[in-house]
């Protein structure tokens, strides 16, 4: 019996947030890391397979993994460390964050969720002066496509606590 596959598509609008700080792309990457729990995904998976409940499961991520702005640093992408081969001399990293208990908190009402969970944001050293700019874009935008309130107001909240972080790190 042959396959059988279809294909939907769909559009929808990301939006962009850019915050430009004069704080040195180095402070803003210790701060980030000093905000942030650090943990890898296969982790993550790990503790979930052991023999325990979800309270527990739940106990463990946020006594090992999670820091006090709620995230923890997934992986890390040293953009700068190969730019350079191609004349591009900024120091840049794509930093890939998030928290499993934040995450199902979205994707239990919208398994697709999952393809932005976690977040990333970029971290690019200045050009011609002092400071560094991260990128992201806002998870709610990316996650809510159609209209469902219960994963909306969990997107939105995931907003606020990227936002914050941000904010943290580069004082705005």
């Amino acid at each position: 019996m042959a396959a059988k596959a279809s294909v939907a598509t769909r559009a929808f609008q990301g939006i962009r947030i850019e915050v430009d700080t004069s704080v040195s792309f180095d402070e803003v990457l210790n701060r980030l890391r000093g905000l942030m729990g650090n943990t890898s995904v296969p982790q993550i998976v790990a503790l979930a397979k052991e023999p325990i409940t979800q309270a527990e499961y739940v106990q463990k991520v946020q006594e090992r993994f999670v820091g006090q702005s709620g995230f923890m640093l997934f992986h890390e992408i040293d953009h700068g460390g190969w730019l350079a081969k191609f004349g591009i001399n900024r120091r840049t990293v794509r930093w890939i964050l998030g928290n499993p208990l934040i995450a199902i908190t979205m994707i239990r009402f919208d398994i697709t969720a999952g393809l932005f969970a976690p977040v990333e944001i970029l971290v690019v050293e200045k050009q011609n002066e002092p400071g560094a700019t991260v990128t992201y874009v806002r998870p709610s935008t990316l996650m809510v496509i159609e209209e469902n309130p219960p994963l909306r107001e969990a997107a939105e909240a995931l907003d606020k606590k990227l936002d914050a972080l941000i904010a943290k790190a580069t004082g705005a």
